[in-house]
């Protein structure tokens, strides 16, 4: 066996680099503590990576902030500039391959060919008792029986599962829990921004927070295994026979991967559980840059037979340095349900449905055909129902990231994470 090279001892060691990974070693570093960050790939920010094409910015899959989430406060309280726009609030309908206006406001709602006179009462109704919802007393059953419940009308149900798998990015209604979902799409009304640059713009400056901090931030670094001693953290083995001493660890790795890095002892915490129980949610995603959208005014699109969605990030947002336009095409998965050619053609029929000729516009394409959203939400069947920070069974060892969640979803989840995470660790240091 090769003999082990020590790379250094820290107060924390954080495994990845993405949102959550540079929030808590920002968080640990202003609170007096050394700490190093080790990310696997040659660059930093995971799913939060934009990646430049023909002058197209492309992030990884659909991206947008909610302006009353966790990652916007959390972000802007850090001192990030969270720069961008809007997308279109005209939003159009797909529905048995035919474009419709969407529901969307009193208007459409008014005047829509989707509904009957009484749908449109209904919906009405439902949207102005979202405003006033709750979402945090409804009790713990799934989506669908909740909507089965509330909306009697089969269209209105269409209009508030599309509404509902776009502000989540998940289509798992039969197991998705209500009042999450709901909380969700209330965070989802109140605005959303695409963020000019992409999403690499938040990563580059949150580096640079952390630098200035003093963390140590090292790249190209494989975790190998989390060593324990007497049920506490004691060291990280790297591979290429390196190790790091650390008191504490914080993985924002998924919990299929975190309960792999315990080894040995991982079936006697609830890290066995997390990964037992975890429902990830997936997409594929389409994403072109185009000279010119052929079809004005189709901006924004949602299917209500399928679970698609078509978005024009560069309306009011610059995601090109040359003019290009940016559109996004996603469908929604439930767990095993990937078929990468089926929903390719799916997006592209899509496509063409709302721009026939856009193929002879195209100056770049990236598919995603079975991207993880986030490794798991807040469903029925979790035996617990807020996860971490702390794992039980495992002193000093923590977990943050986008299925770490005390009611928050996706990027705000990973942001509230890795500040908890942060926040347990530093209160340890005072206590002790």
């Amino acid at each position: 066996m090769a003999e082990l090279h020590k790379l250094g001892q820290y107060d924390t060691a954080v495994i990845g680099g993405g949102l959550a990974g540079l929030i808590a070693a920002i968080e640990l570093a202003k609170g007096g503590q050394s700490v190093i960050i080790l990310e696997k790939a040659a660059r930093l920010g995971g799913r939060a990576m934009t990646n430049k094409k023909n002058g197209a910015f492309f992030n990884l899959g659909g991206h947008a902030i909610y302006r009353a989430g966790q990652a916007y406060a959390i972000l802007t309280e850090l001192g990030v500039r969270l720069h961008g726009g809007s997308p279109s609030s005209k939003i159009m309908a797909l529905w048995n391959n035919q474009i419709v206006p969407m529901p969307a406001n009193l208007t459409n709602m008014l005047t829509s060919k989707l509904l009957t006179w009484s749908g449109k009462m209904q919906l009405i109704q439902f949207v102005m008792k979202l405003t006033k919802l709750d979402a945090s007393r409804i009790p713990d059953r799934s989506l669908r029986d909740w909507a089965e419940a509330e909306i009697s009308d089969p269209m209105v149900r269409h209009v508030f599962y599309s509404l509902c798998r776009t502000a989540t990015y998940a289509q798992d209604t039969d197991f998705q829990l209500a009042g999450p979902v709901l909380a969700q799409l209330q965070r989802a009304l109140k605005g959303v921004l695409y963020l000019h640059g992409g999403w690499q713009t938040i990563v580059d400056q949150l580096r640079e927070l952390a630098v200035k901090a003093g963390v140590q931030i090292v790249s190209g670094k494989d975790v190998k295994e989390i060593v324990l001693e007497n049920g506490r953290v004691q060291k990280l083995l790297l591979a290429g026979a390196e190790y790091i001493q650390a008191a504490n660890v914080i993985s924002t790795a998924s919990p299929s991967e975190t309960y792999k890095l315990v080894s040995d002892a991982a079936d006697r915490t609830i890290l066995k559980q997390w990964k037992d129980q975890a429902r990830p949610s997936m997409a594929a995603c389409l994403d072109l840059g185009l000279r010119k959208l052929p079809e004005g005014g189709r901006d924004v699109a949602m299917g209500l037979d399928q679970p698609i969605f078509f978005s024009h990030h560069t309306l009011n947002t610059q995601l090109s340095d040359n003019g290009t336009l940016v559109v996004h095409l996603v469908k929604y998965n439930g767990p095993g349900e990937s078929d990468p050619k089926a929903d390719e053609r799916l997006l592209t029929e899509a496509m063409n449905t709302l721009h026939p000729g856009w193929e002879d516009q195209v100056v770049a394409r990236q598919f995603l055909p079975n991207i993880t959203v986030v490794h798991d939400t807040l469903h029925r069947g979790r035996a617990s129902r807020f996860t971490g920070p702390a794992v039980e069974g495992v002193r000093g060892l923590y977990v943050a990231g986008d299925w770490v969640t005390h009611g928050e979803m996706l990027a705000d989840a990973s942001a509230a994470s890795a500040k908890r995470a942060a926040a347990a660790i530093l209160k340890s240091y005072v206590m002790a």
